[in-house]
């Protein structure tokens, strides 16, 4: 048992391992997954400026990649459709619309210019056989390009997965511009797909970006899908309004799709709806706003590596010096070598030493004389002689020496010191090199990489205040069921699916409830209302317990878990006899049950005067005796003064004109 837990821990290592380095997640150096890498190294090995048929592509990368042609093909289409790579001829399918593409025999692809310059230099490009070692194949190619920011990568392996977003190719190499003269600058994600984008959680590569559909207002009932987020197709779109349209989250009346190479999604609004009502749903609660998260894992010296978009831009633009400088120390050492060669060829024609070999009668004795005559004028030579500059010398032919253009050799020889001299420059002023570099790239390919995704700033779009009311609530007293599939009389409401309800029974259950097909209570239902947490609910509860004995209390429900059931008596047997809302009170007079020797039959209670208490509280007990019945009386009106009548003013006796 345990050599066989050993045999499993050391094969599941292996496997993850190669999962993790050679399949799912890209290399830093050149940004790209293995299948990727050997499609592109096939495509170069075929170029002849033609097109070629997918089918025979993917026929030769099988050569170097040990796994099936639809994962090839299924590559080559993903790649091809990043529009920066390889050219299309036919069916590729529609990154918009989601449609596949045609059979791989149907459609041709070819390099593009831009990757025919960056990528590959097989003098600098490090080869090890393919997995049968019949053939070659690259460890990675030298790109010069931030081609894992470029393309936008996403991979899952054994215990990690990465998610890379695409950038804007035009904007990188601004970016690199400003790394090399010192200057600090953003990065932000840009989608093939277009929409709107809000990076302010963005981080660096650490975070996400949140990106919406451009909706545009046609007219007062209809509004129009222009450009849709990233990660989504017009069908997928379509199909998530249609899921919210059923739900009656949005309030639609029909979709129409006449997207053809630019997106055009047709909403008919309902009746009664507006747009500025409809498009805050939309962004709500269909696809049309989506958060996109990253997390950015490369492979750097064969481990996976966390890393953000500065480091990466960092790393690569350090590399693209590197290579420029490897590019240029190859070329200068081929200028050397035409330079060493033109030279010996001057001084073995010019100074008539091949005319020394005549009177030799061996090789041996040959390439000792070519030898000799040669080191006279070692003063002259580039690098030291070897012996295959002897062989090569001596392979010149008659005709070669008869036609000899000695202005035309001199000519050359100033051309290649010009030239090495140049090369010299350009490596003593790397960083100014690599600058000028980059914006050639930038004058040549930059008019056609403009930005698609448009950056702004969102509000988030609350569901609650925006949720439309439309589901149906009743209650049927004979069964006791309260919800959306009940057909009752009772309390019918309609509400929103974020809205709560709160139910009252008569048996002193209550619960918050939300909205579904069924809540069953098991007393009589004596007040259903929806419900605010934030405010909460006030009740003045008059109630019985199971010796009839009457209590009231002043109750406010505030603290509560949703669809769980709570009691405001704790008399199991006990009975709500009045629950009044916030704002309505009165006078309860309670008729005593008949006794022996009652001098009382019942009393009256002001509810007014009932001091807040706790849910759990048993309240204010209103009588000693067993109460029969409780009834509400309306609440006493305050009394107003008294108004004294006014003084009759009586004429003095006499009449006016008494003296008295």
């Amino acid at each position: 048992m345990a050599q066989l837990e050993a045999l499993m821990e050391r094969h599941f290592i292996d496997y993850a391992s190669y999962f993790i380095l050679d399949r799912a997640i890209p290399d830093l150096r050149d940004g790209l997954k293995p299948v990727q890498r050997r499609l592109l190294h096939t495509l170069f090995e075929k170029n002849d400026g033609r097109y070629h048929k997918v089918a025979n592509v993917i026929g030769d990368t099988m050569k170097l990649h040990p796994h099936g042609d639809a994962a090839i093909g299924d590559a080559l289409v993903v790649l091809a459709n990043k529009e920066l790579f390889i050219d299309r001829q036919g069916n590729f399918g529609n990154l918009i619309t989601g449609h596949p593409a045609a059979a791989p025999r149907y459609i041709e692809c070819r390099l593009t210019p831009l990757a025919l310059e960056t990528l590959f230099n097989e003098a600098l490009t490090e080869f090890v056989p393919s997995y049968d070692g019949r053939n070659r194949e690259p460890v990675a190619l030298p790109a010069k390009l931030p081609v894992v920011l470029m393309l936008g990568i996403e991979g899952i392996a054994v215990g990690m997965a990465t998610r890379i977003l695409p950038h804007n190719l035009r904007e990188l190499w601004e970016a690199q511009m400003a790394l090399l003269e010192g200057k600090r600058t953003t990065l932000l994600p840009d989608f093939l797909q277009g929409g709107l984008m809000d990076a302010s959680a963005y981080d660096d590569g650490r975070g996400k970006v949140d990106v919406r559909a451009r909706i545009e207002v046609r007219d007062s009932k209809h509004v129009v899908i222009r450009e849709i987020p990233y990660g989504t197709t017009t069908e997928s779109l379509i199909a998530s309004i249609e899921a919210a349209a059923q739900k009656g989250r949005v309030k639609i009346a029909s979709i129409d799709d006449f997207t053809t190479d630019h997106v055009e999604i047709e909403l008919t609004l309902a009746r009664g709806a507006n747009a500025d009502e409809v498009i805050p749903q939309l962004l709500a609660y269909t696809d049309c706003n989506l958060s996109v998260s990253s997390n950015l894992v490369v492979i750097v010296d064969r481990r996976p590596v966390e890393m953000t978009v500065s480091e990466v831009l960092v790393a690569l633009t350090e590399q693209l010096k590197e290579q420029i400088r490897a590019e240029l120390q190859h070329e200068r050492g081929q200028l050397i070598d035409r330079q060493h060669w033109l030279t010996l060829e001057q001084i073995f024609v010019e100074k008539r030493i091949y005319k020394k070999i005549e009177t030799a009668k061996t090789s041996e004795s040959v390439r000792a004389a070519v030898l000799k005559g040669m080191v006279v004028h070692e003063a002259l030579f580039v690098r030291p002689m070897v012996d295959d500059d002897v062989t090569r010398l001596l392979d010149l032919r008659i005709r070669r020496i008869s036609a000899y253009d000695v202005e035309k050799n001199r000519s050359e020889l100033g051309e290649m010191a010009k030239r090495i001299r140049a090369v010299d420059r350009e490596l003593k002023q790397l960083t100014r090199t690599t600058i000028r570099y980059v914006k050639g790239l930038l004058e040549r390919y930059g008019e056609a990489l403009p930005r698609r995704t448009e950056v702004a700033r969102f509000q988030s779009v609350d569901r609650k205040a925006v949720a439309a009311p439309s589901i149906n609530l009743a209650y049927d007293r004979a069964s006791g069921f309260f919800g959306s599939s009940v057909r009752g009389d009772e309390f019918k409401l309609t509400v929103s699916e974020y809205d709560l309800v709160l139910g009252v029974a008569d048996d002193g259950t209550y619960r918050v409830m939300t909205p579904s097909e069924k809540h069953l209570f098991s007393g009589r239902l004596l007040y259903c209302a929806p419900f605010d947490p934030e405010s909460g609910a006030e009740f003045t509860v008059v109630y019985r317990d199971k010796a009839r004995t009457a209590y009231a209390k002043r109750i406010r429900i505030e603290k509560f878990i949703r669809n769980r059931e709570y009691t405001l008596i704790k008399d199991r047997a006990g009975r709500i006899d009045l629950l009044l809302p916030e704002g309505e009170t009165g006078r309860v007079k309670l008729v005593f049950a008949p006794a022996k020797r009652q001098r009382k039959s019942d009393s009256v209670f002001d509810l007014s005067t009932l001091e807040p208490t706790g849910v759990a509280a048993r309240g204010t007990r209103l009588a000693s005796k067993p109460v029969r019945r409780v009834k509400l009386l309306p609440a006493k009106s305050p009394r107003s003064p008294r108004k004294k009548a006014p003084r009759r003013s009586v004429p003095p006796r006499g009449g006016q004109g008494s003296l008295f």
